[in-house]
């Protein structure tokens, strides 16, 4: 009982080198496929001991709910910055934020310029204009209401220099 198993399969005439060959081919390209990812593990076991580097599970787990809280408190504290930053603004907003002032003599006499306009306004160009006069006889102020950048009285040449000034005009 002669058994030929190629022969039985229509092989008869097959070279077995031919096998061999593609079975050699094979077993190379199982091995860098396995070589390969022997270095793909060890790369990342490497990753994993150095992430682990001399901790254990706990004081792993303790270091996460630590940056947790960290992150909590973060943004809570940002939201308390962002509410007072609005505060601010809005409160900024009302106070005096342009002045303009414009030393000048009244009368020509007195000398030493120790007569001013003064022009304080908010971020809408609403305010006053402070004038002070200052003569022999005593030292006059009152103030002219601003609105917009405009004044509903006639302004003197001074006070509107003043303005200007606190308009950046």
């Amino acid at each position: 009982m002669n058994y030929n198993l190629l022969s039985e399969m229509g092989l008869g005439n097959f070279d077995l080198t031919y096998l061999f060959i593609g079975m050699l081919a094979f077993i190379i390209i199982l091995l860098i496929m396995m070589i390969t990812q022997m270095v793909r593990l060890s790369k990342l076991a490497k990753k994993y001991k150095k992430f682990m580097g001399g901790k254990n599970a706990k004081s792993l787990e303790k270091d996460i709910v630590g940056l947790y809280e960290d992150n909590k408190f973060l943004k809570t504290s940002m939201e308390k910055n962002k509410k007072d930053i609005q505060t601010l603004y809005r409160k900024f907003e009302g106070a005096f934020q342009k002045v303009g002032i414009v030393k000048y003599d009244a009368f020509n006499q007195m000398g030493g310029q120790l007569s001013f306009s003064l022009a304080l306004l908010d971020e809408n160009d609403n305010g006053f204009i402070l004038n002070s006069v200052h003569s022999t006889e005593g030292c006059y102020s009152y103030t002219k209401e601003i609105k917009g950048g405009l004044c509903e009285i006639s302004l003197g040449d001074e006070e509107k220099q003043a303005l200007d000034i606190a308009m950046d005009l």
